[in-house]
């Protein structure tokens, strides 16, 4: 999980499984459509549940990014691409081009194009300056602040101070409105209505990647006059991207259509190929599996194939069906070294090193679906983020269990008859990991005590409870992270999970900290290189995993999946699906 990306949890339905996170890679039927793109249709999409947010600046669910792409324009952005290099690397979108830092690595100019619109309510009008600093002014508002608002808040010149007076504000429209026009960010200036400057706080190499998502967007004046992503905001939607919406009911639909405001000229990253885009919630599995195949329905929203779908789209080499990487580590076991349970074994290093030898990761990648679908991971960087690297902190590498090994050190830090209390959500795959796990365990001689939460608790309320961590109601858990951009993104990964400063956070469950990991995170975060950025950030992972706060187990591809009518499915990679812009339909 992370701040803004917290890995979607998950399907419903076991056929299928809610996307999770990350960046991109792999190909498919997609790229290789014959014939000249076609104009017009309506695009169908499934989905089990709903977009988390229709406002840009509160937007934390990958699969909400392909709704947001369609009606919101981004400062820095991706092209849809089947190629991972391609479609990792940022490219202009409002801006004119991708900006370069100053000197000191604390200065960023971006120069807007003139000619990109909002479809406001008097007529089209121009996206200026004043748009941007009043969309990063949202993101702390006290209504209901962006769970990215961090990343911006510790690193913009002044965005603190701004953010803290905020929260004093009521939440309502009239007291929030007035303090966001009457105070200024002194870090975002904006000289005249083409020219932003961001001032940060401290050199910051992957800046220009957060301006890539959607909670820096700009937002229209008129947004001030309702609270952010209320029903009242979603009706008076404006939008800047090729479409908007033309009616939501949620939980059940969304349909968008053509933004008439939208000039194609403008906008170099999205076609708009259909006319309409229609989503339908509410669909289980097995149902959009056997829609998409009969051709009534096009593509998926939250949904992704099973394990079981997964094998036998395979065996058939159906082209419709790819993969790719998103950068994060699909299963992972935090073990909690704020515990006393067991006269405090987890706080001995021996102990923790015994886990990662005792865990058999291949059994685990079976249970997944196999190697086409998810891989052994033995740090905290998955593939396709800046910064991960195949090594072998424990073993040999390839994931097998020795569990004479993890005796032997189990004997050597004087521990017997462990016994681990073990949470797992009770859906889908989660059931049977856990139990894979714990087999694993037992014959290193590790007892295991599996208990279910349920999946809408496991995390909002169990694992970020820092009480269950002191009391030792948990001593391993099995979680999921996903990077919250795309490529470098390794601060997003190790700064919610691995950093410590005093003050707590939600996603590190035990207040871990390593002093000399954050020295190479901020030495990589002032990188003059990206080469340079991942050589160290895979010194932080190295130093990180010495100390085994987690036994890195598997990362999942994610999977996609669509019908014969959708030509030109390229990867939008913050979204980890076909682009809805670029897709273009066989009539």
């Amino acid at each position: 999980m992370t701040q803004r990306r917290l890995l979607p949890i998950a399907a419903a339905a076991a056929a299928f499984a809610l996307v999770l996170s990350g960046c991109a890679s792999g190909g498919g039927s997609a790229a290789d459509a014959s014939g000249e793109p076609q104009k017009g249709g309506v695009l169908k999409v499934l989905a089990n549940g709903d977009a988390d947010h229709i406002d840009p600046q509160l937007t934390a669910y990958v699969p909400s990014e392909s709704v947001v792409r369609s009606i919101s324009r981004s400062i820095l952005s991706y092209t849809a691409s089947n190629d991972e290099a391609e479609r990792t690397k940022l490219q202009p979108d409002l801006a004119k081009e991708v900006p370069t830092p100053s000197k000191d690595g604390l200065t960023y100019e971006i120069k807007l194009r003139d000619d990109a619109t909002w479809d406001a309510p008097d007529g089209a009008r121009p996206i200026v300056s004043g748009d941007v600093a009043r969309g990063i002014k949202r993101i702390c508002n006290p209504h209901i602040a962006s769970a990215l608002g961090s990343y911006f808040i510790n690193l913009i010149e002044g965005m603190d101070e701004f953010c803290t007076g905020f929260a004093a504000v009521k939440p309502e429209v009239g007291p929030m409105k007035d303090y966001i026009e009457s105070h200024d960010i002194s870090g975002i200036q904006t000289p005249d209505d083409q020219t932003v400057i961001f001032k940060l706080v401290e050199p910051a190499s992957d800046f220009t990647s957060m301006l890539s998502l959607p909670n820096a967007n700009p937002a229209p004046v008129e947004v001030l006059d309702y609270l952010p992503d209320s029903p009242e905001y979603k009706s008076h939607f404006i939008a800047s991207g090729p479409y908007t919406i033309s009616s939501y009911t949620p939980d059940v639909k969304l349909t968008l259509e053509r933004n008439k405001s939208w000039k194609a000229d403008s906008d170099p990253l999205r076609k708009a190929y259909v006319d309409s885009i229609e989503m339908t919630m509410g669909v289980e599995g097995d149902a959009a599996m056997q829609q998409l195949q009969a051709g009534s329905a096009d593509a998926l929203f939250d949904l992704q194939p099973s394990p079981a779908n997964i094998q036998q789209l395979t065996a058939a080499n159906d082209k419709k069906f790819t993969t790719m990487e998103n950068g994060g580590i699909d299963q992972f076991l935090w073990i909690n070294t704020k515990t006393t349970n067991n006269a405090s074994a987890l706080q001995k290093p021996e102990v923790r090193e015994a886990l990662q030898y005792a865990i058999d990761k291949p059994a685990v990648v079976q249970v997944m679906g196999g190697e086409d679908i998810a891989t052994v991971t033995n740090g905290i960087f998955g593939p396709g983020i800046n910064g991960y690297e195949k090594f072998a902190p424990y073993g040999d590498g390839s994931g097998k269990a020795d569990p004479e090994k993890a005796k032997e050190l189990l004997a050597k830090a004087g521990v017997t008859n462990l016994t681990l209390k073990f949470p797992y959500r009770n859906l889908g795959t989660q059931p049977d990991i856990a139990q894979t796990v714990q087999a694993s365990l037992e014959k290193a001689g590790i007892k295991v005590e599996l208990f279910p939460v349920p999946p809408t608790d496991y995390y909002a309320n169990f694992m970020t409870n820092p009480e269950n961590a002191k009391s030792g109601a948990w001593d391993v858990a099995l979680v999921g992270w996903s990077p919250d951009w795309v490529g470098g993104a390794a601060r997003s990964v190790f700064q919610p999970q691995f950093f410590f400063d005093g003050t707590p956070q939600s996603y590190n469950y035990v207040d871990y900290n390593n002093a000399e990991a954050s020295k190479l995170a901020g030495e990589a975060l002032a990188a003059d290189t990206p080469e340079e950025a991942g050589k160290l950030w895979h010194q932080v992972d190295e130093t990180v995993m010495k100390d085994s706060p987690i036994v890195s187990i598997v990362a999942r591809k994610k999977a996609n999946y669509h019908s014969d009518r959708v030509q030109n499915f390229q990867i939008y990679a913050l979204a980890q699906n076909g682009d809805w812009t670029n897709i273009w339909l066989k009539q």
